[in-house]
């Protein structure tokens, strides 16, 4: 690994600021009177709104998935089939907004506010006109999307109906995207975390309202859930739209040459394996729930509560994953790659620690958790089972997320993108096809990601030590 020498005030600055203890607030960062970024807020100032917010959409995923489960193992079922395939459309978007962080935040730890403007309207084009095209495949093929997983026929029909209903809000869901990925590249969370509090408020309350037939909405059902997404997804794109316009966020809005064919290619140029990714993702996830659904509904929805309730764990993992894409950005713009370096391993210490215990804790009170989840005592059953396999791996997550995304920060997205594919598509595919083929229970089928997240957090760990990132050029 390259390291550059660096004076004592330097060292201190970075020490400081990595391990969370800088006196500067999440927006104070400014500019020098040299031009240069003064030093980004440290991994925890940057983390915890991150986290505060996750971990609320957290709660709001379990809030839905009871309200949910109230109506059956199979409206469950529909609702983790629907999300599943949202978030394999969304693919390519997620792929843009790789692309976006790693130049916002390079452009800021440079300095260059102008840039970092310019790159997000460019993305927020780009991006509002790719879920636009994809909505209409999704209405037109929804019973097609849903067909992949062996559901029944009304598990099927439900699961069609909230792919075609959400979809229709695929702009709104793009536009909040970007402009939360260029803030928090520029150091910024705590704006996310508000927009996103108040999204989680609204959507919290048009689950009950348009599932159950409250506060004068019609009752929807499973529909009436995908409805409350998409309208709570366009509550906070209009206010982020409002605050950005109006100039009121830590990156401006640009109204003079952005959309230049060079920062478009840059864009696709960086996003593309993170698409490559996503798409590997979604093919890995789609490979293991179809066998999983060959078992039968019970599995099937013990996997989607399952996750909804872990998900208290890897969410803060996900909060660490954007520090360290923001600090290894703007660090390698600052020209600084052993700050970038000492920064990515804070964020892995950090979310190791906070994984364990949060974990730890879902683990212990995995029974009686399943159980306010659903009534149907297989679901439990497995559920718990469940929880208990995918909380050994938690440090393996921690990793597996935290370097994933510092090398994506770094605009390293080429190796993420191996990982996946070997992980999880190869590995945990393999293996759960062989146990299946072997006709072993549904729960070796779930062992199958212990071996998928050895895997990626062992080669996602090498390739962050060798430094190869460090000297990559956007």
């Amino acid at each position: 690994m390259s390291i550059e020498p660096a004076q004592l005030e330097r060292l201190a600055a970075r020490e400081a600021s990595a391990d969370g203890v800088s006196g500067m607030g999440v927006s104070g960062m400014g500019v020098s009177k040299m031009g240069v970024s003064d030093e980004p807020p440290g991994i925890l100032q940057l983390a915890w709104p991150a986290i505060a917010g996750n971990l609320a959409m957290s709660v709001v995923g379990i809030v839905d998935i009871k309200i949910v489960g109230s109506l059956g193992a199979e409206a469950v079922a529909a609702v983790t089939t629907g999300h599943r395939m949202f978030w394999i459309l969304q693919a390519v978007l997620i792929a843009i907004t790789a692309g976006t962080t790693a130049m916002v935040a390079r452009a800021w730890g440079a300095g260059d506010r102008l840039e970092a403007a310019r790159v997000t309207k460019a993305s927020l084009v780009v991006c509002v006109a790719l879920a636009l095209a994809f909505t209409l495949p999704a209405v037109l093929f929804a019973e097609q999307l849903a067909g992949i997983f062996k559901l029944d026929p009304e598990t099927l029909a439900q699961a069609a109906r909230f792919i075609r209903m959400i979809s229709l809000f695929n702009a709104g869901f793009a536009i909040a995207m970007v402009i939360g990925a260029s803030l928090r590249a520029a150091g910024d969370t705590l704006t996310p975390l508000a927009i996103g509090l108040i999204t989680n408020v609204v959507n919290i309350f048009l689950v009950y309202g348009l599932v159950y037939g409250r506060f004068g909405l019609p009752a929807m059902g499973v529909v009436g859930a995908a409805l409350a997404s998409g309208l709570a997804f366009s509550v906070g794109a209009l206010i982020s739209v409002v605050l950005w316009m109006r100039g009121w966020l830590r990156i401006g809005f640009q109204a003079d040459a952005w959309l230049t064919a060079k920062r478009v290619r840059q864009l696709f140029d960086i996003g593309y394996p993170a698409g490559l990714e996503q798409a590997a993702m979604q093919l890995g996830f789609i490979i293991f729930l179809w066998i999983v659904s060959n078992y039968g509904t019970a599995p099937y929805a013990a996997y989607g509560i399952g996750v909804q309730l872990l998900s208290f764990s890897f969410v803060v993992a996900f909060g660490f994953t954007i520090a360290a894409s923001t600090h290894v950005g703007q660090r390698l713009g600052a020209r600084d790659p052993e700050g970038a370096a000492h920064s990515g391993w804070s964020a892995v210490r950090y979310a190791i620690v906070t994984m364990v215990v949060l974990g730890g804790v879902v683990v212990a009170f995995a029974e009686p958790l399943a159980r306010f989840m659903i009534a149907d005592p297989e679901v439990v059953r497995l559920t718990v089972i469940f929880i208990y396999i995918l909380g050994a791996v938690q440090p393996l997550m921690a990793i597996d997320f935290t370097l994933g995304g510092a090398l994506r920060g770094a605009g390293d997205t080429r190796f993420p993108l191996f990982t996946t594919l070997t992980g999880l598509v190869f590995v945990r595919g393999t293996i759960a096809a062989f146990f299946a083929w072997r006709g072993f229970p549904v729960e070796w089928i779930f062992g199958a990601l212990i071996f998928d997240y050895m895997v990626k957090s062992s080669l996602l760990a090498w390739r962050f030590r060798s430094g190869r990132w460090q000297h990559i050029e956007i």
